[in-house]
């Protein structure tokens, strides 16, 4: 197990104590109220939180477009007050609102972007050209951005905040707004950069994004980080894995209570009889799947659905941020 300060050596990413206030006295709002981040050099951190909790203003301290109040943070191993000019080359930032111009097309777009970093013409041409390949828009490269689809659009924004090819890519809710399949293109894209060594910082509100996406997960709420782990063992601190049955006949939601309670691996039973369910935390999921489904055969009860699932990151944050508000009351 490596230290902090042995994880703080490697980080692409570092916020300690990281505060942002508006206004002073009563009237003082705390964006940020003592945020600590630690993101290892090529990994996909998520950074997951309703509205408001901190998330954008967090990514635009650590890309030096906001100064913060207190506290201190590093990118790429510069201070984001001292050095931001330093940042600047080492980074890329996708924020919440595509900076694309819809008249010109794709090409010309990224085109644009090489000539704002200074590229030169054909440098801008040859990186706009392998950009396109990379996030699968060669195709429509010569169509005007009006006309792209929202997954499109997405994709080619990514795109031109990879112009410089960045050490750091910052997120900021990519997929806000689009439907599944523009929001599975662009996770397909952040899942290709991740192979290839990029570091991403990425603030959704969606869990199931950060799930998808992120090897480490913070939890932010009302500007502080509540807790941080891997997926899965943010969902631990939920409980246990969970068996749901769904009987077909809800007269036989106490039976099925019965057979569930006498088989082996199967803890606690609760029931919800507004949709015939039947759910039980369980030690051994596999085999108290087979003990459950052996038990409902011999008892001749009909289940429309059974299915074993794991703690959702929904019911992680619920639970986090319940307790929290709880004991700020």
């Amino acid at each position: 197990m490596h230290t902090r300060e042995e994880r703080k050596q490697s980080a692409a990413i570092i916020a300690d104590d990281l505060r942002k206030t508006y206004g002073a006295g009563k009237a003082a709002k705390h964006a940020l109220d003592g945020l600590d981040l630690l993101v290892p050099r090529g990994t996909v951190h998520g950074v997951l939180g309703p509205n408001g909790a901190g998330k954008t203003t967090a990514i635009r301290i650590l890309t030096t477009l906001l100064r913060p109040t207190a506290g201190r943070a590093e990118v790429a191993g510069y201070d984001v007050t001292a050095e931001p000019d330093q940042i600047r080359y080492r980074i890329g930032l996708l924020g919440q609102h595509a900076a694309l111009d819809e008249e010109l097309s794709g090409r010309q777009n990224l085109d644009l972007f090489g000539r704002l970093y200074h590229l030169g013409g054909s440098r801008a041409a040859r990186r706009a050209a392998e950009l396109l390949e990379q996030f699968d828009l060669a195709d429509t490269g010569a169509k005007a951005v009006r006309h792209y689809s929202g997954g499109m659009r997405r994709r080619l924004d990514l795109a031109a905040s990879l112009i410089m090819a960045p050490e750091i890519l910052f997120l900021d809710e990519p997929t806000t707004g689009l439907d599944p399949r523009g929001r599975t293109e662009v996770w397909n894209a952040v899942r290709s950069l991740a192979g290839e060594g990029t570091t991403v910082l990425l603030t959704t509100q969606y869990l199931e994004e950060a799930d998808q996406l992120a090897e480490r997960i913070s939890l932010i709420d009302g500007g502080r980080r509540i807790a941080e782990g891997t997926p899965d063992e943010l969902k631990a601190t939920v409980g246990a894995d969970r068996v749901d049955v769904v009987v077909r006949d809800a007269h036989r939601l106490d039976d099925a209570v019965t057979a569930l309670t006498r088989a082996p691996g199967i803890d606690a039973v609760t029931t919800d009889p507004n949709r015939r369910l039947v759910s039980a935390t369980v030690t051994d999921r596999m085999t108290a799947l087979t003990a459950a489904v052996q038990g409902l055969a011999a008892a001749r009860i009909d289940a429309e659905d059974i299915a074993v699932r794991r703690p959702t990151l929904d019911e992680v944050f619920l639970h986090l941020t319940g307790d929290q508000r709880k004991a700020s009351v």
